[in-house]
């Protein structure tokens, strides 16, 4: 399942607070998919994986999920977490 991310966050550079926003084009394969898929729209989700071009023509990243972890506190997490 290919899905366009967003990511919004602030950060410290040079001492000082900066706000960082971005997209990026990801991928979910097998169990992920699922995980993915059951998460609402705009759901806090951390996101483990690795960043590879899109093709071997393309330099352009994509972040290739491998984990799906929910945000403690959304509803989502609580019915979907896996047992042990």
């Amino acid at each position: 399942m290919e899905c366009l991310i967003g990511h919004q966050s602030e950060q410290l550079e040079a001492g000082g607070r900066r706000r960082v926003e971005l997209e990026i084009q990801a991928i979910a394969l097998g169990e992920t998919t699922q995980w993915l898929q059951a998460a609402s729209p705009g759901a806090a989700l951390q996101l483990t994986g690795f960043l590879a071009a899109r093709s071997r023509g393309s330099r352009q990243p994509r972040l290739h999920i491998t984990k799906i972890d929910f945000v403690e506190g959304n509803q989502d997490g609580k019915v979907l977490q896996k047992e042990g």
